[in-house]
């Protein structure tokens, strides 16, 4: 892991842990959101999948960092938890705290969160899927739903519009609906360009889009989702392997 490097970059690309509560939160989701397949793509150390699962979604999680052990996982997962609570104590003026209380409030929320996962991880690793956009091993209209966090647009120092149309076109592909938070950058910027250049792309491949409000603000600025439709492309399993095979596989 790298060190916190200034006052607008967070560092290396942060496995969180966020929580059903906040998934609710920040996609704007409904009772009837969950009554499918939903995808959480990238999942991270996030407790999305298992608590939705306990409530009777079908629910799946897919993060390149899945190909580790479960035990360095986790391992990774706490430090991870130790850099995120510390970047975002030193930036606390960026937040708005409403939602946790405090930093202290946020950490704890955020280990409650990990300890969950953890526990999912350990009882059913295939929920959790090793695979990294912009290609995801399911197949055509896998899911009724994907949901997308704090990497898209959050990272766009690094991630190009290439990228970011190559990844949504994917997830739109595997998923009926896709639903993005944020479309801020890590220091809560808009970016105008970037979005009018991904949505032009997505309406030119057949892809609705739209930008909508959300009931959540954590970081400052941060209080829509972009929001994807396309098509129904059901075509069935069209080969079967394990994620990393070369196969497509449907949950």
């Amino acid at each position: 892991m790298s060190e916190l490097r200034g006052a607008t970059d967070i560092g290396d690309f942060l496995v969180s842990a966020r929580s059903f509560d906040e998934y609710r939160a920040m996609f704007a989701l409904t009772d009837a959101d969950l009554h499918g397949r939903v995808l959480d793509c990238p999942g991270g150390g996030a407790s999305f999948t298992a608590a939705a699962r306990a409530r009777g979604t079908a629910a799946f999680a897919v993060d390149p960092v899945y190909a580790s052990p479960p035990r360095e996982l986790v391992a990774r997962l706490d430090a991870e938890l130790a850099r995120g609570s510390a970047w975002a104590t030193a930036n606390a003026e960026r937040y708005v705290w409403d939602h946790y209380g405090d930093p202290a409030g946020h950490a704890r929320l955020r280990a409650e969160s990990a300890a969950v996962f953890a526990r999912d991880l350990a009882a059913c690793p295939g929920r959790h899927v090793a695979a990294a956009l912009p290609h995801l091993p399911f197949t055509d209209g896998a899911f009724d739903l994907v949901l997308s966090s704090h990497l898209l647009f959050t990272y766009a120092d690094r991630l190009d519009a290439g990228f970011h149309v190559a990844a949504l076109r994917e997830m739109a592909r595997v998923g009926a609906e896709v639903r993005v938070y944020p479309v801020v950058d890590q220091a809560g910027r808009a970016l105008p360009d970037l979005l009018a250049s991904v949505l032009a792309e997505l309406g030119g491949a057949g892809v609705e889009a739209e930008v909508q409000d959300v009931p959540y603000e954590f970081q400052r600025g941060a209080r829509s989702m972009l929001r994807l439709r396309s098509a129904p492309t059901r075509t069935g399993v069209r080969g079967a392997g394990a994620p990393g095979s070369g196969g497509r596989m449907r949950p």
